[in-house]
């Protein structure tokens, strides 16, 4: 493999684009512990539901990735992907976290089995990272309360009991890639290809409130088409701040107090559910 660009850095590794000995061009990312997107990557591929990149090597502080050429984003596009996000939630998982050590940029993250769903989820994803941004000085302790109050009535707002579902876990803009037809036997509208997960398994409700927390193009129609092939529980626009908790705390520990007020008005609007 030979590196041929620089494409700069994002967190704490660096960005390459490479070739292999046949030509082939690669996406590197050096610089870090890759073993949690590596796996994240290769299980959300098992179901062949969405396009993922393939894992070539994934060794020490290198991952190597298959190249994904981007595209314009259309409706078209967007509304495969509705569909395509459904049926990788519907090939679900064994159980709520993964078999293997979590992260979410830079940050650890657990994955260790829970009974339920609004355990795994206060106990793993929010008061963890809640506590690491109070400690890094980013929420005060009365912050950090009312969180915590959020967090106790979970299990209480979080509408009907669904098992595990297949989720990438960091579905932000900016980790989905807009690709044109793929020429693999896919003549088709273009697609989205899903990069930069956390992927384990959780409820599905959270990656679509991670679609809608930055935007994303043509969200209405993904979001229609979702619905068209799997309609979520009556009342999930109004639990998108308690799927929202996670990644703005996490936001917190790696930005600072930027996402503060975000946060505490999630959480002000699940006390209010």
């Amino acid at each position: 493999m030979k590196i041929t660009k620089d494409l700069g850095a994002s967190h704490a590794w660096t960005l390459h684009e490479a070739v292999d000995g046949d030509g082939r061009r690669l996406f590197v990312k050096k610089g870090a512990d890759f073993t949690a997107e590596a796996a994240g990557l290769r299980w959300l591929a098992e179901p062949a539901a969405v396009v993922v990149p393939e894992v070539v090597e994934a060794d020490g502080d290198t991952l190597v990735l298959e190249w994904i050429e981007t595209a314009p984003a259309t409706a078209a596009a967007a509304e495969r992907f509705g569909h395509e996000l459904a049926a990788l939630h519907a090939a679900g998982a064994e159980g709520f976290g993964a078999p293997w050590p979590g992260s979410i940029a830079e940050l650890p993250m657990g994955n260790g089995p829970a009974p339920d769903w609004p355990t795994f989820y206060t106990s793993q994803r929010v008061l963890p990272f809640v506590r690491q941004a109070r400690d890094a000085g980013g929420l005060s302790a009365a912050d950090v309360d009312l969180v915590e109050e959020a967090c106790d009535r979970v299990k209480e707002v979080s509408g009907p009991a669904e098992p595990p579902a297949r989720i990438h876990g960091d579905l932000w803009n900016g980790n989905l890639l807009w690709t044109a037809p793929s020429g693999r036997g896919d003549s088709g509208p273009g697609r989205v290809a899903l990069v930069d997960p956390a992927a384990h398994g959780g409820h599905r409700e959270t990656d679509l409130a991670m679609l809608a927390l930055f935007g994303a193009p043509h969200l209405a129609t993904i979001l229609g088409a979702y619905r068209e092939a799997a309609p979520p529980a009556d009342g999930w626009r109004e639990r998108v701040p308690l799927h929202q908790l996670h990644p703005l705390a996490v936001h917190v520990c790696l930005y600072g107090d930027a996402y503060r007020g975000s946060l505490l008005t999630a959480a002000a609007e699940v006390l209010a559910m």
